[in-house]
């Protein structure tokens, strides 16, 4: 197969790539390379997105599969415009962030939609990035119909997440000590290795697998994936539960950032990891088991630093400090 990956640097498409290029596929790379160096064995064509259709004039001929990544709406259309014609399969990396409703447990690919950015309008902070990849996902249906698959990733989670969501969890237990967790009654998680993923984009594509899909794990109620995780630690230091309300009351964020509890979410969230994704496991998603996620991720933030400093989580001292305020 032929492939062309649109933005192929960064975490999940720099992993896509690795898998293409070891499946024997022709596999060229479209980015910057500002996230950093394109995997071995892959053709990189340097280029910006920013300046416009001319970005892919190296990219010639005919390809078997496109897939993008791309959270800019202008991006989105100026690959469609260059490269549209061209390609037999076109897969377009969404979100499930493009749902307009996150409170209702189990929704499916038929959940309304948030409203979109307008046509030409680019996304200038992440407030918009739902409605920026509502209207990604129009340009791509409007100009490819039965060309396009257009998948609907949740948490994507591994080793390599720039995020520190996920991540933070497995440092934080292997460091032992007294520990704060979330309450967490009526959260879920739910969340897929970014190799798994990238492994179903690849077959997605060599199937020529169409339609509007989500792609999420399995998912699970916050108090039994949080004691998985104990267990898979081995965590043997002292657990202090804190209620939502009192994490919120003491400005503890939620899902990500600094000052976060990460991937737990509060009250109203009740649908945000609990989507459906039948589609994509009756299309050839597979979710490994969470021992060996877990273990890999573990790995990769040792080899990071336990103690960096984190786009997402507590610092030590920030959670020392609120572990005396419970007190």
């Amino acid at each position: 197969m032929r492939i062309a990956i649109l933005g192929g640097t960064a975490f999940l498409s720099a992993e896509l790539v690795r898998q293409a290029v070891e499946a024997g596929h022709e596999t060229h790379v479209l980015a910057r390379g500002a996230s950093g160096a394109v995997p071995d064995g892959a053709r990189w064509h340097r280029g910006d997105r920013d300046s416009g259709p001319a970005a892919f004039d190296t990219l010639h001929g005919e390809f078997d599969a496109v897939v993008d990544v791309t959270r800019q709406p202008h991006h989105a259309a100026w690959a469609l415009e260059a490269v549209g014609a061209r390609a037999a399969h076109w897969t377009l990396v969404s979100s499930c962030s493009v749902y307009a409703e996150h409170d209702r447990p189990g929704g499916d690919e038929s959940e309304e939609l948030l409203e979109p950015l307008a046509a030409g309008q680019p996304m200038t902070s992440m407030e918009e990035y739902g409605a920026a990849k509502v209207r990604c996902e129009l340009e791509v249906l409007q100009s490819l119909g039965e060309r396009a698959h257009v998948s609907r990733p949740g948490l994507l989670v591994g080793p390599g997440d720039p995020s520190d969501r996920f991540g933070y969890w497995p440092a934080r237990l292997s460091q032992g000590g007294r520990l704060l967790l979330p309450r967490g009654e009526v959260s879920s998680v739910q969340y897929l290795d970014v190799r798994d993923y990238a492994a179903f984009l690849l077959r997605a594509a060599e199937q020529k697998l169409t339609g509007i899909l989500n792609a999420s794990g399995v998912s699970r109620p916050w108090v039994d994936e949080v004691a998985e995780w104990l267990r898979l630690s081995g965590f043997d230091g002292e657990l202090t539960v804190a209620e939502d309300s009192w994490l919120e009351q003491h400005e503890v964020q939620p899902w990500a950032g600094p000052d976060s509890l990460p991937v737990w979410l509060p009250a109203g969230y009740e649908g945000f990891m609990t989507r459906t994704a039948d589609g994509a496991f009756a299309g050839g998603l597979h979710q490994r088991p969470l021992a060996e996620t877990w273990a890999d991720t573990l790995a990769w933030e040792r080899s990071q630093g336990l103690e960096r400093t984190r786009k997402a989580g507590l610092s030590r001292d920030a959670e020392e400090r609120l572990l005396g305020l419970l007190d």
